[in-house]
C-alpha cells in the first residue's frame, strides 16, 4: 500500500484530534462518575433499579461508572483505528503471508 506523503500539517491534526477524543471520553468518564456517582447521587437515589430495589445512585457510583469506563474503551479503540486509517498510520499488514514487517 502506498502511503501519502507526511506533510507538516499531518503530525501535528493527527494529534490535535487525538488529544480531542481523549478529553471527550475523559469528560463523559468525568460527568459519569463524579456527576452522577456523587453530585447528583441524591437525586439519582430517588429512582429505584427495577427488580433491584437498590437506588439508582448508589448502582452508578458503584457499578454504571465502571461499565461506562469499559464503553469508553471501546470507542477509544474504534475512534482511533478510524483516525489511524484516515492519517494512514494504521497497522493492518496488506501481505498476508510476509510475515511481520520488516522480515526478510
Amino acid at each position: 500500500m502506498i502511503r501519502p506523503p507526511v506533510t507538516d500539517r499531518t503530525p501535528r491534526e493527527y494529534w490535535r484530534r487525538n488529544v480531542r477524543y481523549v478529553g471527550a471520553l475523559l469528560f463523559v468518564w468525568f460527568m459519569v462518575s463524579y456527576g452522577a456517582g456523587i453530585l447528583f447521587a441524591e437525586r439519582l437515589n430517588e429512582i429505584r433499579i427495577p427488580g433491584t430495589g437498590f437506588p439508582l445512585g448508589f448502582w452508578v457510583a458503584q457499578q454504571g461508572s465502571i461499565y461506562v469506563f469499559v464503553v469508553l474503551i471501546f470507542a477509544y479503540v474504534f475512534l482511533m483505528n478510524r483516525l489511524d486509517r484516515e492519517f494512514s498510520v494504521d497497522e493492518t499488514d496488506t501481505d498476508a503471508g510476509s510475515g511481520p514487517r520488516g522480515a526478510a
